[in-house]
């Protein structure tokens, strides 16, 4: 099973529209969403503070900031075949 992380933090418009992009893509493929607000974790603050929102799959970045699905679409192919 395909890992998805979104970064995020709350009262985020940005951050709201990208989860949107990533529900969306879960129509097409079988994968599970963890949501993190990085405001939780001093370290993820830091190292994500102004690139939210960040969508990482199986660790590793695939988008941040304005989301384009095109992109997250490419790295879960990649990722789920």
């Amino acid at each position: 099973m395909v890992n998805l992380k979104f970064f995020s933090k709350t009262q985020c418009p940005l951050c709201d529209k990208g989860l949107k992009i990533v529900q969306e893509l879960q129509k097409e493929f079988s994968f599970q969403i963890d949501v993190i607000d990085i405001y939780e974790d001093d370290e993820l603050l830091e190292k994500y503070q102004v690139m939210i929102p960040v969508v990482t799959i199986n660790d590793q970045e695939i988008d941040f900031g304005q989301l384009s699905k095109e992109t997250m679409r490419k790295g879960l192919q990649d990722k789920i075949g």
